[in-house]
């Protein structure tokens, strides 16, 4: 990144991974665009991750003004963007809206995933509609938002795209679906997302450009915890990481000149993160 202004664009940014992420950009002297549906706390739902549960959305923690301020209070310039991933003419113009107020993005960090019923639904148990749903949200709009902006990274030859996956998309579970294991459509809508990164790295790399995969493993962001998903993972007996270890470990991707040795590859945010020391006190210590 030759000039002075840097740009990242990181969706889905109103809490989570997201927000941590755009925060930790935002230390390493980016400019950063944020977007995700919460505006205003207060504003945040979470929804059942099954089509079989009917309950009322809850409410949730965070919503861009508030991870605006966040980065405002670094000293950096932040552009907070509502956008709703499911809605193809938002993505559109949020990417537009970027580039015509910030004049560029030199990172792209695809965080912002579908959030509803059908993600964590057995086979029998899914609707095809949400299936397509989860495709939609966590394939097929993130390669837009990537077509969008890599246009403008390759004109400069140089640019980072780091896409927030899943170790969902390439391990079997040891379990079905809500007994320790995950829902086929979010599996297979992240595999299928896996692959851009790829082909990226395949098409792109030579001229400047890397890409990166992130698998962050259980994450306790505020989504999960409002929707008890966290609960039942954690029973089964995956480890919890906080939402800064992957958050820091994408910030670092889309920064550091060593992440080269990294581009084209899935990168498992907890042993790189514990590595390079990104987040202080983390892993605790063991006890005894």
């Amino acid at each position: 990144m030759t000039e002075t202004r840097r740009v990242a664009l990181v969706t889905g940014a109103s809490r989570g991974i997201g927000r941590c992420a755009a925060v930790a950009l935002a230390r390493r002297g980016f400019d950063v665009a944020i977007t995700a549906r919460t505006v205003h706390e207060g504003d945040g739902r979470a929804h059942s991750s099954s089509a079989l549960v009917r309950d009322e959305p809850l409410p949730i923690a965070g919503s861009l003004d508030a991870a605006a301020a966040e980065i405002e209070a670094l000293g950096r310039t932040c552009l907070a963007v509502p956008m709703d991933l499911m809605d193809r003419s938002s993505v559109e113009q949020a990417a537009a809206v970027t580039l015509a107020t910030l004049g560029r993005v030199d990172v792209l960090v695809n965080n912002a995933i579908y959030q509803g019923p059908g993600t964590m639904d057995r086979i029998l148990d899914l609707p095809l509609e949400l299936a397509e749903r989860c495709l939609v949200g966590d394939y097929l709009h993130p390669l837009l938002l990537t077509q969008l902006v890599l246009p403008g990274m390759l004109e400069r030859g140089q640019g980072r795209l780091v896409n927030m996956l899943s170790e969902a998309a390439f391990t079997t579970p040891p379990a079905p679906a809500g007994a320790g294991g995950w829902g086929v459509a979010y599996a297979a809508a992240k595999a299928a997302f896996h692959r851009v990164t790829d082909m990226c790295h395949v098409e792109f790399a030579a001229r400047g450009v890397w890409s990166f995969s992130i698998a962050p493993g259980l994450t306790l962001t505020e989504s999960m915890r409002a929707s008890g998903t966290d609960k039942v993972l954690v029973a089964a007996g995956h480890v919890p990481a906080p939402p800064e270890v992957a958050g820091e470990v994408a910030a670092w991707l889309g920064d550091d000149p060593g992440a080269g040795r990294y581009a084209g590859q899935m990168v498992s945010s907890r042993p790189l993160c514990k590595e390079l020391k990104l987040v202080a006190g983390w892993p605790p210590p063991r006890p005894g």
